[in-house]
């Protein structure tokens, strides 16, 4: 259990290094600083055995946070409490000591965790086996490139049995093979019921993976909840940011953001029956719209998610080389969208947009409708293909 009560973290900033030492006499007692709060007032409390994860633009405080979580820095206000063994996994460099060899450093880790020497043995095969590193692992750290740096790190961290797991961006380093198994562990250890606290740039992870999620926003938890609601309130946020850069008014909204340019009236999804298809089956998808201002070759998408949020599919008319033309104020807007239904059994969202040619949206509404996809065959994954399966028997 991991619970962040009333927790802020200041520091102070100076015009110049002299502004420090004159704050610091104490003949002088003027104060030369101003508080920059890169966590203000954070309330979080992540159960025993649930997947917690952080989102939020850099420089948001999701870093200072898993920071002073795992007691590597000290609140300024509030306190944090941890009930378990944890391990954490932080910014690129921490925690190893880049003159020792990476057998040594990985020894050195579980000692200051309170492992025994026997215990490290033990678990030692399976981290060489996870990092894949070779004969570097018998090599000083120093050497190491930032992808086997972190792929040691990892494995070090999630075999020496944590009952806490704290990890910052650390799918970023390394290739697509190593971080598939990465997330094949997280998986793993969401199962055996490690508390795990995590942060990540990857929206998708986010959704597969966490049981709930948190916005961060310039040290304040904006958005506290589900983590596909958090991460559309991210999402819609970002493009208000964007707006706001550009000077064009924007929309404010979890699930619904863009310029305004038009205005969504309507979303039709037709299938055999409605909102329940069969795999296979064909589907359309009607986006009717107001035209709110003149404008030139709009692009109209639509997309769909699984249940957990994650991006199954998702196309729009410059993918598929439809040019859209131009466009007076007043005018009705109808694009059709038409295709067979591929998917596996289960739930899904539809996502509609409206963005202008350079891609910022003018009307953007997350899961405006929910698709239920029936299949006689329970097939793995969410897309079905039709397969064909061909057998022989040979001679003894």
């Amino acid at each position: 259990m991991v619970s962040i009560q009333h927790v802020s973290k200041i520091y102070p900033l100076y015009k110049q290094p002299i502004d420090r030492l004159v704050e610091a006499l104490p003949f002088f007692g003027e104060k030369r600083s101003t508080d920059f709060w890169a966590l203000k007032n954070i309330n979080i409390k992540v159960e025993k055995g649930e997947f917690f994860a952080l989102v939020g633009p850099n420089g948001s405080g999701k870093s200072t946070l898993l920071q002073v979580a795992a007691g590597i820095l000290q609140p300024s206000r509030g306190r944090v409490t941890t009930r378990g063994r944890v391990a954490a996994l932080l910014e690129l460099g921490a925690g190893f000591n880049p003159e020792f060899t990476g057998r040594e450093n990985v020894f050195m880790n579980g000692e200051i965790m309170g492992l025994k020497k026997a215990e490290i043995e033990s678990a030692f095969p399976k981290i060489a086996a996870f990092a894949e590193i070779g004969e570097f692992m018998e090599r000083p750290v120093k050497e190491y490139s930032s992808g086997m740096y972190v792929r040691l790190a990892f494995a070090t961290a999630i075999h020496v049995d944590p009952e806490i797991l704290i990890v910052d961006e650390a799918l970023a380093v390394g290739d697509a093979v190593f971080a598939n198994r990465c997330i094949r562990k997280l998986e793993e250890l969401k199962q055996r019921r490690v508390t795990i606290l995590f942060v990540s740039h990857d929206l998708g992870i986010v959704k597969r993976l966490a049981d709930r999620a948190a916005l961060l926003i310039h040290g304040e938890v904006a958005a506290l909840g589900k983590p596909s609601d958090v991460v559309n309130r991210y999402v819609g946020l970002v493009h208000e940011l964007q707006l706001r850069e550009h000077d064009e008014p924007g929309k404010v909204g979890s699930y619904r953001h863009g310029d305004g340019g038009s205005e969504i009236l309507d979303v039709e999804l037709g299938g055999a029956n409605g909102l329940s298809v069969m795999n296979g089956d064909s589907v359309t998808v009607k986006v009717r719209a107001a035209v709110k201002r003149d404008m030139e070759s709009p692009q109209v998408g639509v997309l769909i998610r699984n249940r957990l949020g994650v991006d199954v599919w998702g196309t729009n008319t410059k993918i598929e080389g439809v040019e859209l033309g131009h466009w007076k104020a007043g005018e009705t807007m109808m694009v059709e969208f038409g295709f067979n239904c591929l998917l596996a059994r289960g739930e899904y969202t539809l996502t509609v947009a409206i963005q202008n040619e350079d891609g910022s949206s003018q009307d953007w509404i997350d899961d405006r409708l929910t698709l239920t996809v029936i299949d006689a065959k329970d097939v793995a994954g969410v897309i079905h293909w039709p397969a064909r399966v061909r057998w022989e028997k040979g001679p003894n």
